[in-house]
């Protein structure tokens, strides 16, 4: 199976690559952040030669909602300010867990549409985000790790790949991993786009959610979520139209999620009948090491050898 779009677009606009001495803002657009991770993810920021601002609501707890890192509001206002400041060069999300769906409605998209591009660093619940940075902003984004994240700070190369993408893109447009093997054999091309499926499924019919995936390479992870819950999120897929004319899909981990095998039959069941190529277990997502996936860059996705590799490096040179 090989599908071959005639051309797979020029992708969105990417932000410039970093170089040491530039400023990164910390923000926590989800959940409630443990103050030792984020010193310590802080402090391998800054060891990249990187000046780091952690914005000022970012250790907040919601009033009442425990499962919010402060209010809404404040969120919001720390997110815009972060994209906003003429100063900043890449804003990176502290941790994902629950949030973005509250906000991404308030933000000012006229007001961030008006700056110049910047880097937007993190993965899980920041999905909702990426949508809508995409399709609102036409801007490419990095699904990767953050920086109060528990893999971040413990996986050397988790950490790693994100500073050669932040910093060297062109050295990481070949993305693959141990595990990566051809669940639906064949080759495509498209443009990344895609995140954690749960968070991708409460998106269907909200106002940034696009109307499909139609020419995309879709990456799919999730965490936490049995065989059944998966069936279930690849059905709203399907049944809502998520997934016509999508080109290849590249799945990542499905940690705590039982049985792979079982995790493969859905996927298989679900997956397997849009005749399009399909990457199992590309490496990316909740699991205990992680890559770095650039979205919104065109991409040569392959099955049968376990690789996605990117036809423009994930940010543009400066």
């Amino acid at each position: 199976m090989d599908q071959r779009p005639t051309s797979p677009g020029r992708g969105l606009t990417r932000p410039p690559h970093l170089r040491p001495g530039d400023h990164v803002v910390v923000v926590a657009p989800s959940s409630p952040i443990d103050p030792e991770r984020l010193t310590a993810g802080c402090a391998i920021l800054r060891s990249w030669g990187l000046r780091v601002s952690v914005a000022p609501h970012v250790l907040d707890t919601h009033p009442t909602l425990g499962h919010l890192a402060g209010a809404d509001a404040d969120r919001t206002a720390d997110l815009q300010a972060a994209w906003l400041d003429p100063t900043v060069d890449a804003v990176i999300c502290a941790r994902g867990g629950y949030g973005v769906h509250r906000i991404v409605d308030l933000l000012d998209w006229d007001a961030m549409r008006a700056v110049p591009p910047k880097v937007l660093v993190g993965f899980s619940d920041v999905s909702s985000l990426h949508e809508a940075v995409a399709q609102r902003l036409g801007i490419a984004t990095l699904y990767g790790p953050m920086s109060a994240g528990a893999t971040f700070i413990s996986d050397g190369p988790t950490a790693e790949h994100l500073r050669r993408t932040l910093f060297d893109p062109s050295a990481t447009t070949v993305l693959t991993s141990p595990t990566a093997s051809a669940l639906v054999p064949g080759r495509a091309r498209g443009i990344t786009a895609g995140g954690c499926a749960h968070v991708l499924a409460a998106e269907r019919g909200t106002p940034a959610a696009r109307p499909s995936f139609a020419g995309s390479i879709l990456i799919l992870e999730d965490v936490n979520e049995h065989p059944y819950q998966l069936d279930r999120l690849l059905t709203q897929f399907l049944r809502s139209g998520a997934f016509e004319g999508v080109a290849g899909i590249a799945l990542g981990s499905w940690e705590g999620c039982g049985r792979l095998d079982r995790v493969r039959e859905v996927m298989l069941d679900r997956l397997g009948p849009l005749g399009v190529p399909v990457i199992w277990e590309l490496g990316f997502g909740h699991g205990p090491s992680s890559l770095t996936v650039p979205l919104g860059v065109p991409a040569l996705l392959d099955a049968d050898t376990g690789t996605l590799t990117l036809e423009t490096p994930a940010l543009a040179g400066r």
